[in-house]
């Protein structure tokens, strides 16, 4: 086997060398409005996630950094997501404390073990695996997932506090019998934010919504100490790049974090990958899925060393990203390394912001993740695929969302056997012929359905039109060996016409090909 060469270990060396002062300045500026935008999603979705706010800026700096120098994508841009940070919490909150150091150590372990699960499927170049999570379980769990971290901002919004739940539904009663603690002043504060943050996004799409409007909530806090005393803030922390985290791999915490891990590695690529996909398209680039996962992958496995959670593509900057002409993955790194002197140098505005507007920002967050026509699309093209997106969004709000998941994939598994276990079959009568048009595999899982139509055919010449049949099994084989030798003891015949290669040679691969049962036509 050959050694891979350095473009393959170190995938940067295709581009990097052909960057030029005019194309870094332009990735630098690209850069700095994506840091921008990342500054209160980071703390946003480490709040989510239930960690100290600091922990959303770490895991925009080193992550990022990595998936975009070993990735395949000119624009994807990683870090913290809204969907990853509702499952990290959900996963590790029945585990620790949220916010305390046990929990902060769950979480880099989560991420660890995510990182290697997507590293090994990109390493063994299983990177199409993701697409048997489908696109109608990633807007169910997208939106199922909106709504539960919308109601887990409520208390915030409200100015109340209660202890985290497990599920949203749990969240949403435990939220009704604390609704008499509730204070106007952090509602009213929140309904400010948002509001300003809506109506500068309506008059200018291309400012900082989010940033303009947490900063002028958090002002008039500031101008009215009096009126805000008692409203949350943000809690501080001391200004500095991240710290090294070394990991405790205790095998308790391994095997209870294992599934999570799974589940939030396949999450992660679907959304990281299927946003790749739609980015390669518009900027007509030559995306490599396996590499893609890969970085993805090192991405996860060296960021929580270095205090970073899990990361994924963010649709959001990505696609301010290719809007605002990035020229290579550098301006993604440069958005990593600006937020890293925001680290360093304006930790200590962050102490400044109050809950509530965080709440609102998270909120604003949230209604950019339902996609309503996106629901319509899927409930005109296929209902199925539609009841497979309900199921997923009422497991999301009813179970934990890394069970969501896997109830998702299972119904979406469930509906496309269901339809290949009953392939198109159509059949009509040709004088002592007998013609079936079987336009699907013959598989196990199919073989029921076929041997039924056969028994019932009743034409001295039985013929199927292989010709749309690309694929057959141990059963099909078996399934056309007895219903030949059936239809031979009635003198009848089994034909197979316009079989592929393939299938001609499967099938005698049971008995050989001078005792087979099955005549073959051209």
């Amino acid at each position: 086997m050959p050694l891979p060469s350095r473009q393959t270990l170190l995938p940067f060396l295709r581009w990097l060398p052909n960057t030029t002062r005019r194309s870094l300045g332009n990735d630098l500026l690209v850069g700095l409005t994506g840091a921008i935008l990342a500054l209160p999603q980071s703390i946003a979705y480490a709040l989510i996630a239930g960690l100290p706010p600091e922990y959303g800026l770490y895991a925009a700096i080193l992550p990022v950094i990595i998936a975009c120098l070993w990735g395949s994508s000119w624009h994807l841009i990683c870090g913290p997501t809204a969907a990853i940070s509702i499952v990290l919490f959900t996963s590790v909150s029945p585990l620790a404390t949220p916010g305390s150091a046990d929990f902060v150590a769950l979480v880099l372990l989560l991420t660890f073990l995510a990182g290697v699960f997507q590293w090994l499927l990109g390493l063994l170049r299983f990177g199409a695996l993701v697409n048997f999570v489908s696109h109608s379980v990633v807007l169910g769990f997208t939106l199922g997932a909106a709504v539960v971290i919308a109601l887990g901002q409520l208390p915030n919004l409200l100015g109340i506090q209660i202890p985290s739940q497990p599920t949203a539904l749990d969240t949403l009663l435990n939220i009704g019998q604390h609704l008499g603690e509730s204070d106007w002043r952090a509602l009213l504060l929140t309904l400010f934010t948002l509001g300003l943050s809506l109506l500068i996004r309506r008059l200018w799409p291309r400012a900082p919504a989010l940033l303009l409007g947490i900063s002028a909530g958090s002002l008039l806090v500031f101008l009215l100490p009096e009126q805000a005393a008692g409203i949350a803030l943000v809690s501080a922390f001391e200004g500095q790049l991240p710290p090294f985290s070394p990991l405790t791999f205790k095998l308790s915490n391994i095997l209870q974090l294992l599934p999570a891990a799974v589940a939030c590695g396949m999450l992660g690529l679907v959304i990281s990958l299927s946003i790749a996909r739609a980015l390669a398209s518009k900027s007509q680039q030559f995306l490599d899925a396996n590499q893609e996962v890969r970085a993805q992958g090192l991405s996860n496995m060296f960021g929580p060393w270095f205090s970073g959670s899990l990361s994924a593509g963010s649709f959001t900057r990505s696609a301010l990203n290719l809007q605002a002409g990035a020229r290579s993955p550098l301006a993604g790194v440069c958005s990593a390394l600006l937020v890293a002197l925001f680290a360093v140098f304006g930790a200590r505005l962050i102490a400044h912001i109050p809950l509530p507007c965080m709440a609102a920002s998270i909120l604003l967050i949230c209604w950019g993740l339902i996609d309503i026509a996106g629901v319509k699309a899927l409930y005109r093209v296929s209902r199925s695929e539609f009841l497979v997106m309900l199921l997923t969004l009422l497991a999301t709000l009813l179970l934990e969302l890394q069970t969501a998941i896997y109830a998702g994939v299972l119904a979406s598994l469930f509906f496309y056997l269901k339809r290949t276990s009953q392939p198109r079959v159509k059949v009509w009568q040709e004088g002592e012929e007998e013609l079936l048009r079987v336009e699907g595999s013959i598989f196990f899982g199919a073989c029921q359905y076929l041997q039924q139509l056969l028994q019932r055919s009743h034409g001295e010449r039985v013929v199927i039109d292989a010709h749309h049949v690309n694929f057959i099994d141990y059963a099909g084989v078996e399934m056309l060996h007895q219903e030949a030798r059936r239809l031979l003891a009635q003198n009848r015949s089994l034909i197979l016409r316009r079989a592929r290669p393939q299938v001609i040679e499967e099938i005698h691969k049971l008995e050989g090909a001078e005792h087979c049962p099955v005549q073959f036509e051209d």
